[in-house]
């Protein structure tokens, strides 16, 4: 048995090794419910492995049309930085 202390916000962190033992990673879903009067933990869907494909699409660029190569990154954190100053 673990013991753990409860944040301001009420939240606590489930040991590593129990996390482990149960195959919980980040993104994991648990179901939290009271069971006579105990706090009890169920792993509900165990989070997938990701990739970076599994992010295509995510964000969009809505300025204009510009190839990678043809940018000039000094020029733009200069426009930005100027930008934010005003």
């Amino acid at each position: 048995m673990s013991c753990v202390t409860v944040s301001n916000k009420g939240q606590v962190v489930i040991p590593a090794d129990l996390r482990k033992q149960l195959g919980i990673l980040p993104g994991s879903q648990v179901e939290v419910s009271v069971v006579e009067n105990k706090i009890e933990i169920s792993l509900l869907h165990p989070a997938g492995h990701s990739s970076h494909e599994s992010g295509f699409g995510m964000l969009k660029y809505v300025g204009p049309s510009r190839r990678l190569a043809d940018m000039d990154v000094a020029d733009l954190m200069r426009q930005t930085k100027d930008a934010e100053s005003s």
